[in-house]
């Protein structure tokens, strides 16, 4: 029996990974506009970081972590989100000295076990931003405003944002009594995951989608706010008005992760069957201090690729194709194939993106071949072409001809408008 993917992963093949590639160069592209830079962290951690930054009560790290013991009985997580492990690199490196915000990005895999389902991945894959070391609502709406343009720029529709602040821990302790006064009445009819949140986290039954009935009514943080989170939330709000980023006020928006404060926010678009939530994020005060470090204020954002495939595919989104093949090199005879290895090697250092046979076909195969690979040009080098110094180019679209001296041959192909 053959060995197969591990369950919840998949392999990203030809074909798609070139749509991988696109939206990573576009989010690499919207991050310098942005002036965020990239951050690279393991994808591993010490288990202990997600407890205390995640929030030992959460489903991720009650449920959804891969977790093992290392050779040195050591407790070892895979990374189920990006911003602990980049917040914990900014305390460890001391990036709290730097004299302006840090501003940093991060793509790659995170890992949660959970039942595999569309747009929900065991390997999933994020693009995400943090801004740690202001205060500053104006902050918050830029984090947004970045998600949202890059949503808009890969070309998603329908995408809406909507934003909520979840306060401080002062005021979720005054709206948690208030919340479980709502609930107890019907606590016994709540589902068994909401019923061990009604005691450590009753905010986190407002985001069930099975106990969505019995939230109705349920009294709204935003009538419990202090002036100070008033304020920076109307603030958010100002910002967003003026970038024209368009946006609504849910106040059952409470996110899955414990050291969220003040704005949370989320991305949602439909197409992914019952799951319409894309990606999403909030402000972290209080995070970084936690984590070990001085105290610094944060706020950050987590897209999910495969989400925003999936949803770019039911919207019939076509991603522009790459660059193909600018040139296949076809020799005829073993002097000619000499030649056309040394042109081949040419080429590519001029930066055309050239190719050849390996498999010692016959010309009409070749040229199937190159056909197939959608080259521009077909360039053939035979021996009478060999002894007078040039080399046949054949356009593909039109079939028009031309020869070109071998010695001007990476030269002349670097320059040419396909």
């Amino acid at each position: 029996m053959s060995i197969q993917k591990p369950k919840g992963t998949q392999d990203i093949l030809l074909g798609d990974v070139e749509k991988w590639q696109y939206l990573e160069e576009k989010a690499r592209e919207l991050c310098i506009r942005f002036n965020y830079k990239e951050i690279r962290t393991p994808i591993f951690e010490h288990s202990e970081l997600f407890a205390r930054g995640v929030g030992e009560t959460t489903d991720i790290v009650e449920k959804e972590m891969y977790t093992f013991m290392d050779k040195g009985n050591r407790s070892i997580s895979l990374r189920p989100e990006g911003t602990a492990g980049v917040v914990r690199a900014y305390v460890e490196n001391k990036l709290y000295g730097e004299p302006d915000v840090s501003k940093l990005y991060y793509m790659g895999p995170m890992f949660r076990y959970e039942q595999p389902q569309a747009g929900r991945s065991r390997q999933f894959h994020q693009f995400g931003v943090e801004a740690i070391g202001s205060e500053e609502p104006g902050i918050d709406a830029e984090v947004i405003a970045l998600g949202y343009t890059f949503y808009k720029e890969v070309g998603l529709r329908d995408v809406t944002v909507e934003i909520n602040s979840v306060g401080t821990p002062e005021v979720r302790s005054t709206y948690r009594l208030k919340l479980q006064e709502f609930f107890a009445p019907v606590k016994e009819l709540l589902c068994k995951d909401c019923q061990s949140r009604f005691e450590r986290n009753p905010m986190r039954i407002l985001d069930c989608k099975i106990d969505q009935k019995h939230g109705e009514g349920a009294p709204s943080i935003l009538d419990f706010l202090d002036e100070a989170c008033t304020v920076h939330f109307q603030a958010v709000q100002r910002h967003l008005d003026a970038m024209e980023i368009p946006y609504r006020i849910n106040p059952r928006l409470v996110r899955g992760l414990d050291y969220y404060t003040h704005t949370a926010f989320e991305y949602k678009a439909a197409g992914i069957g019952a799951i319409d939530t894309i990606g999403g994020g909030g402000r972290y005060n209080g995070l970084v201090e936690q984590i070990g470090g001085n105290d610094q204020p944060g706020v950050g954002l987590g897209l999910g690729l495969e989400r925003i495939l999936l949803v770019l595919q039911a919207q019939g989104v076509e991603i522009p194709k790459q660059k193909q093949l600018d040139v296949y090199l076809i020799g005829l005879g073993e002097a000619a194939e000499q030649e056309v290895a040394k042109l081949l090697y040419q080429l590519r250092l001029h930066g055309v993106a050239a190719e050849k046979d390996y498999l010692g076909r016959k010309i009409k195969a070749q040229m199937k071949s190159a056909d197939r690979l959608q080259a521009a040009y077909v360039a053939i080098l035979g021996e009478n072409e060999l002894l007078s110094g040039e080399i046949t180019l054949k356009k593909m679209a039109t079939g028009e001809q031309a020869t070109v001296a071998l010695t001007d041959f990476a030269d002349y192909m670097s320059k040419l408008d396909n």
